[in-house]
């Protein structure tokens, strides 16, 4: 199994600790995983992004140019993305502040309507764990158990409490993905 993923989006939205989150769960399972983060004033509100990496084998480089699984959540991310899908992965978004769907049609596509789902749950910070269970519904690379002690292992003590509503996010995600397109 080699699952080769990026996660972009605004700084603020939790895209580097869904990807600390998903390599430390990686670790859990004795895969071999690599954490390569892009940023740099985006933690002011530009876009950043993460690449992970989640194999049996030995990684031969972090660097990465085409993705089993692309995740999007804004459009400027779409736009640069959408086209570094491999022919047959998946492309995730959140339909919140997408503007223009992709286009591509070798592509699969799914919808996971987590700010939405987020500001159900009266909590917004959730929002990247609502992304994360799509993912893993979608490509089950590891197992919810090992994505919750990932997320223990990420968050500082003082915050463990909110592991209940992390899981209860993730399972939501899981629940409302949609896909909208399958490759042709």
């Amino acid at each position: 199994m080699l699952q080769e993923i990026v996660i972009a989006g605004f700084g603020g939205q939790g895209v580097l600790s869904m990807g600390k989150i998903l390599a430390y769960s990686g670790i859990m399972e004795d895969k071999e995983v690599s954490w390569f983060p892009a940023y740099g004033p985006e933690q002011r509100g530009g876009t950043a992004n993460v690449t992970v990496v989640v194999s049996d084998d030995p990684i031969s480089s972090p660097i990465v140019d085409k993705f089993d699984v692309v995740i999007v959540l804004n459009q400027p991310s779409m736009d640069k993305f959408e086209n570094r899908v491999k022919p047959g992965g998946s492309l995730i978004f959140d339909g919140y502040g997408i503007h223009h769907l992709p286009t591509r049609k070798d592509i699969n596509v799914y919808k996971v309507n987590a700010m939405d789902e987020s500001v159900k749950m009266n909590n917004p910070k959730v929002f990247n764990m609502i992304i994360l269970g799509g993912l893993l519904k979608i490509s089950p690379m590891v197992k919810l158990e090992n994505v919750m002690e990932g997320l223990k292992k990420s968050l500082p003590e003082r915050h463990h409490k909110l592991l209940p509503a992390n899981e209860e996010a993730i399972i939501r995600g899981m629940e409302i993905v949609e896909q909208i397109q399958k490759t042709e």
